[in-house]
């Protein structure tokens, strides 16, 4: 049989290369916030028939003109482009929008939408309550659908998975970092949506693999608890890989086709539904074995024998 358990120290060797560099991006470059959390305004303009290539350079230009420097600008398909910037009056939208015309040509406003400072900060609280709820929700609910497997040992369960599920937050949070830094990224509503998704799928497969491990404990009571980790990782491996790699193929689509106003939605939730497979089968069980054998008190020493698993 596939011994996946004995390797555990390298899985959470891995996850630490990745959350390391993503968690001292978070530090130091923190998040790329977008004006759903900031405040700010965002415009998307189609340039009908431009008499003169249109680009990200002169569009900012007439914006620095009006003394608003300092804007995001996304480039879409057929002339269009979201631009983001500081909050604008109706006044100074039109004058801008005036000029554009001027030197382009015609222009269409698709979308205009501006967000207060207080209504930012408001969305910004929420999301962090959104994500602590969960994790609470989860640990609650593990918790109590797993006491079958034994009283003392049910609350281990939704602790690994709730730290498996904060490694995909934090492999999720850290990439959105290092790419805002890197590609200009934006952190907005849909990121945040991406990203209680993605927690949703990691958690889903997680209580899988619990599952099949709290049945194999009443089948194979003479084994130890290791090896019926193993066995119940092995079970369950084909049918979390191939369930997440159909999402994954979808995702893929949708990023290649799906267009750029999509895009960071759609890599984020890729992102975090890599992590959350990865989390779900070589950290959360993994975490159990540790636990288990309380290998904190012996930490990277040879581990004795286990003992008989108990259901």
């Amino acid at each position: 049989m596939l011994d996946i358990v004995k390797r555990r120290y390298w899985y959470f060797f891995f996850s630490l290369l990745i959350i390391v560099p993503g968690t001292l991006a978070l530090i130091f470059w923190h998040l790329p916030l977008a004006i759903d959390f900031t405040g700010g305004s965002l415009v998307e303009l189609k340039f009908e028939q431009p008499s003169v290539p249109v680009t990200a350079d002169a569009i900012d230009a007439a914006y620095a003109a009006h003394d608003f420097a300092d804007t995001t600008i996304q480039n879409s398909t057929n002339n269009v482009f979201i631009i983001r910037s500081k909050t604008l009056t109706a006044e100074v939208q039109a004058a801008i929008i005036a000029d554009l015309q001027t030197q382009f040509g015609p222009t269409t406003v698709l979308t205009a939408a501006t967000v207060g400072p207080s209504v930012g900060a408001e969305i910004a609280q929420s999301a962090g309550l959104a994500v602590a709820a969960a994790a609470v929700g989860v640990l609650l609910y593990i918790t109590y659908a797993f006491r079958g497997a034994g009283a003392v040992h049910a609350f281990r369960y939704g602790m690994a998975a709730i730290i498996a599920m904060l490694h995909d937050v934090l492999v999720v949070l850290g990439s959105a970092a290092i790419f805002g830094k890197l590609f200009g990224w934006e952190v907005d509503a849909l990121f945040l949506t991406a990203l209680l998704t993605a927690v949703g799928f990691s958690v889903h497969d997680t209580i899988v693999v619990f599952d099949r491990i709290r049945e194999n404990l009443i089948v194979f009571r003479r084994l130890d608890y290791e090896t019926v980790v193993n066995h119940s990782i092995v079970q369950t491996i084909n049918r979390s890989i191939n369930t997440q790699i159909t999402v994954m193929f979808t995702l893929l689509a949708l990023t290649l086709f799906g267009g750029d106003t999509i895009r960071y939605f759609v890599l984020t939730l890729l992102i975090g539904v890599l992590s959350g497979t990865y989390s779900s089968i070589f950290n959360a069980a993994q975490l159990l074995v540790v636990w288990e054998n309380r290998e904190w008190e012996t930490w990277f020493r040879r581990k004795k024998p286990g003992k008989p698993a108990t259901a």
